[in-house]
């Protein structure tokens, strides 16, 4: 898949839908990661690989950053999420997965987390 399958035209609204309705733990994670806030890492959110939005994405680590809430609980939510995983791997992208609680409990740890594995993509 070639970068022209990024944040295709189709998913705009959907997109921009999103953004519009950010979760409040989206929020607070996209205040420390907008901006290269984190380590100087260029994280756009809302963006589109292939047929899937994931919540926050850094293109030069190739690295997904996905939330889960209750939402995510669901099986066949569950089964989305893998099929979505395994699509993104086999594009190179890297996922990370936190729970929403994780960013407000522990948002120092995610973003270490976040660091490291992005430093992980650069090597």
């Amino acid at each position: 898949m070639s970068r022209d399958d990024h944040n295709l035209k189709r998913l705009k609204r959907i997109r921009r839908d999103l953004r519009r309705r950010t979760t409040p733990a989206e929020r607070t994670l996209w205040q420390m990661l907008k901006r290269r806030q984190l380590d100087g890492l260029k994280f756009r959110r809302q963006y589109s690989v292939g047929r899937y939005v994931v919540d926050f994405f850094c293109p030069e680590a190739r690295l997904a950053v996905e939330l889960d809430g209750a939402v995510h609980d669901d099986p066949l939510r569950s089964e989305s999420d893998r099929e979505r995983e395994v699509f993104l791997r086999a594009e190179g992208i890297r996922v990370l997965r936190f729970e929403n609680r994780l960013v407000f409990e522990q948002g120092d740890l995610v973003a270490e987390a976040i660091r490291a594995a992005a430093r992980q993509g650069q090597e």
